[in-house]
C-alpha cells in the first residue's frame, strides 16, 4: 500500500474576519489554533473586508479584536471587496484569497471552526487540492422541470472547459447527488493562492452573471462558493479527500457553523476544548460582548441545548437539529 503524502512543513491559514459574529468566531479559531496545534509553524492571516460601495455597512473588526488577534499571532490583512460584498457575504473567502502571498501552499478554515489538534500531523498533498466532504446534497435543489444533476453539473463543467466524466463517483448511483463532486466550502487548500482565488473568482461571477441555461430554475444564493468549489478543486488536478485527511472534521478540526449547533452535535472532549480556550480572562472579556457567546459558553445555555440531544443518535439532517433547538427556545446566532 502506498503512503499517504508528507505534508509540507510550512504552509499559511486563512480564515476571514469581519465586525459582528465573525470577529469573536475568529478570536476562539486563533486561540484554539495556538493552543491545540503548537507545531503549526506557518502564519495565520485574518483577512478583512474594507468599506466600500459593496458594503452598506463597515464591515471591519473592532479595534480590541484585532489587538487580541494581533496578540495571538495573527497577522490581519485588508481587502477590496470587488465582486460580492454584502450582496453575497460568501463571497469574502473568494476574494480574501488575494491577501496570502502567493505560491505558498494555503488552508482556508470558515471562520467558525474549532482547531481541536495538531494540524502538522495531517499529511498535506497540496499539489491535490481537496475540500470538506462534510455536506448534505443542497445543490442543486429538485424542482418539478429540473434537467436532473448529470445535465446540471455537466453543464458547469462544460463551461470552463473541464472533464465531467473523471469527476463521478461511480460507486454511487446515477442522479444520486454524491455521484457528482460536492464540498462544503468550510475548509479547502491549494498550492498556490493566487491561481486557486483568481479561478474561484473567474467561475463565480461567471455562474452568478451568465448561468447555464440548464441552471434557469437553480438558487444560487446561497450556494454558489460550493457550486463553483467542486470545478476549482477538479480543474487544479484535485478530487475528494482520502482517509489521511480525516481528522479534519474529526479531531483536529470542528466546523460547528453556530454555537447551538455546537452544543447540539460536537463530543465531549470538543466541548472540553472550547471551555478552556475561552476560559482566559483577556479571550472571555472579548467573547462576552457578542450575546451568542455570553449566553451560550458563560451562562449555561450551551449545557441546556446539549441536554436536548442524544449525540449517538442525532437527528440526520442539520434543519431538524435546528427545528428542535428552536423549538426549546435556545436558538441563537
Amino acid at each position: 500500500m502506498a503512503k499517504p503524502p508528507k505534508s509540507i512543513a510550512t504552509y499559511n491559514i486563512l480564515i476571514i474576519g469581519q465586525g459582528g459574529r465573525l470577529e469573536y468566531e475568529a478570536l476562539l479559531f486563533a486561540a484554539s489554533l495556538r493552543s491545540y496545534a503548537p507545531k503549526f509553524t506557518g502564519k495565520l492571516y485574518v483577512a478583512e473586508p474594507q468599506p466600500g460601495p459593496l458594503w452598506d455597512r463597515d464591515p471591519r473588526m473592532s479595534a480590541p479584536v484585532k489587538a487580541q488577534l494581533a496578540a495571538l499571532d495573527a497577522q490581519v490583512v485588508p481587502f477590496v471587496s470587488r465582486h460580492f460584498g454584502q450582496s453575497y457575504p460568501y463571497g469574502n473567502k473568494i476574494e480574501g484569497l488575494q491577501v496570502l502571498p502567493a505560491s505558498e501552499p494555503f488552508i482556508f478554515f470558515d471562520t467558525d471552526t474549532l482547531i481541536t489538534g495538531e494540524l502538522a500531523d495531517i499529511p498535506f498533498d497540496f499539489t491535490r487540492p481537496a475540500a470538506s466532504m462534510q455536506r448534505e446534497g443542497t445543490w442543486p435543489v429538485e424542482e418539478l422541470y429540473w434537467p436532473g444533476y448529470t445535465a446540471i453539473w455537466k453543464s458547469l463543467y462544460d463551461r470552463f472547459g473541464l472533464d465531467f466524466e473523471s469527476s463521478l463517483d461511480r460507486a454511487q448511483p446515477d442522479e444520486y447527488w454524491e455521484r457528482y463532486l460536492y464540498f462544503n466550502a468550510g475548509w479547502f487548500f491549494g498550492a498556490d493562492p493566487a491561481e486557486f482565488g483568481q479561478r474561484f473568482t473567474d467561475y463565480a461571477v461567471s455562474v452568478r452573471d451568465n448561468p447555464p441555461t440548464e441552471l434557469v430554475i437553480q438558487p444560487l444564493d446561497p450556494w454558489l462558493d460550493q457550486i463553483v468549489l467542486p470545478l476549482v478543486i477538479h480543474g487544479l488536478g484535485g478530487g475528494r479527500p482520502g482517509p489521511e485527511l480525516a481528522g479534519l472534521d474529526g479531531g483536529v478540526s470542528y466546523h460547528y457553523r453556530l454555537l447551538p449547533l455546537f452544543y447540539a452535535t460536537a463530543t465531549d472532549r470538543q466541548v472540553a476544548v472550547l471551555e478552556e480556550v475561552t476560559a482566559p480572562n483577556k479571550i472571555k472579556k472579548l467573547l462576552k460582548l457578542y450575546e451568542p457567546f455570553k449566553r451560550m459558553v458563560y451562562q449555561g445555555r450551551g449545557a441546556k441545548v446539549r441536554a436536548l440531544f442524544d449525540r449517538d443518535n442525532l437527528p440526520r439532517h442539520e434543519k431538524a437539529i435546528r427545528n428542535q433547538i428552536k423549538a426549546a427556545g435556545f436558538w441563537m446566532r
